[in-house]
């Protein structure tokens, strides 16, 4: 194990839900001791991935076990392709099959698409059951593992069924994040990049000239992104007054190519850089974004191997079809999020669906 010592992050302040995200070096073998320390039952259902259940869930189950608990391993195959409401329903019918009840808990082992499944299944088994959650990838553990949010999605689009249901502990494990193959994990830098956008200036400046070299580095800066994040939702749990919102900047675009594709084309971040780089084109035209900061964003981008333009036959119009199911649009007004300079952003209501048509043909 590293000799670095775990950081334990704070949870939304002023929200109504404090957890603790554990960022350190050998945790899954600690993990039974932790959760020991905030919940008593004994029955509990490891949720994972195909991919993730043979590296990791012999490890995470033994640790549970050692502890006490009685877990109940349950693996759906890995890919968006999974994150339905159907895959959803089965996993309830094998936790009430192995007999759990409102007193277990759900662990989501995986990256974001079996946090966000996870989630959703503790937030509607008996009407709502603990989740924790060990994020096995940088954009699990800098993004989606924090906040609350879980859902599935439906043919119109991705996340459209959902709820907001706080783990009660995060457990980011560094050392899983050398398992993963090269495109895996510089998926996740587009959710760093996107957070240094829209509220950190100085990360943006940092990640020019950063290096993965080092545990300690990797540590650092995903402890950065949880604070990040956590500041964030903290003004908006409930995603009611905008300030939420602005975590979705290049997410309009991305999860509509993500639909275009088919959930098979892009990884989630391998499309959100793509909607970073539309959202950049719009913010430029209706935000004042200084062309040279676009350059320098896209630039970044590039510098962690991430996609910026799509290939000639991809099907542009599918993507402007699923855009109208954008979650942040209201009353089929458009709601985009735009940045008027590195560092800051806002929720614009004056974009229009030529402004993304035309972001979208660009790409």
């Amino acid at each position: 194990m590293d000799a670095l010592q775990p950081i334990s992050v704070a949870g939304i302040r002023g929200a109504g839900h404090r957890y603790p995200v554990v960022v350190g070096s050998g945790l899954t073998q600690q993990f039974g001791e932790h959760v020991r320390q905030f919940l008593s039952g004994k029955t509990c259902a490891i949720v994972t991935d195909s991919n993730v259940a043979r590296v990791f869930a012999g490890r995470v189950r033994r640790s549970l076990t050692s502890a006490g608990f009685k877990p109940t391993l349950i693996t759906i195959p890995a890919g968006e392709k999974s994150k339905t409401l159907k895959q959803a329903g089965a996993i309830c019918e094998q936790m009430i099959t192995a007999g759990l009840d409102r007193r277990s808990f759900v662990v989501g082992l995986g990256g974001g698409v079996i946090g966000d499944i996870s989630g959703f299944v503790a937030a509607i088994y008996h009407r709502g059951i603990p989740h924790v959650q060990i994020p096995t990838t940088l954009l699990a553990m800098v993004d989606s593992s924090i906040g609350g949010k879980n859902g599935v999605n439906t043919d119109h689009g991705k996340n459209l069924l959902g709820t907001i249901h706080h783990p009660i502990l995060v457990m980011d494990d560094i050392n899983v994040l050398k398992t993963l193959p090269g495109r895996e994990f510089n998926q996740g830098f587009a959710e760093v990049i996107k957070h240094a956008i829209i509220a950190d200036a100085r990360m943006f400046d940092m990640l020019q000239t950063w290096k993965a070299s080092e545990t300690h580095a990797l540590q650092s800066l995903v402890r950065r992104n949880v604070e990040l994040k956590f500041k964030i939702v903290g003004k908006d749990e409930r995603d009611q007054t905008g300030e939420r919102a602005l975590l979705n900047f290049g997410h309009t675009v991305g999860h509509a190519i993500e639909r275009a594709g088919d959930y098979r084309k892009f990884l989630h971040g391998e499309a959100l850089s793509l909607g970073i780089v539309a959202a950049c084109a719009i913010s430029t035209k209706r935000a004042g974004l200084p062309p040279r900061q676009r350059d320098a964003i896209v630039s970044l981008l590039q510098r962690f191997e991430l996609p910026t333009c799509l290939s000639k036959n991809f099907p542009r119009n599918k993507i402007i079809s699923a855009v109208k199911f954008d979650k942040k649009f209201e009353r089929g007004k458009i709601r985009f999020v735009v940045t008027p300079g590195i560092g800051s952003a806002y929720l614009s209501h004056e974009v229009t669906m030529g402004d993304i048509r035309e972001a979208v043909a660009a790409l």
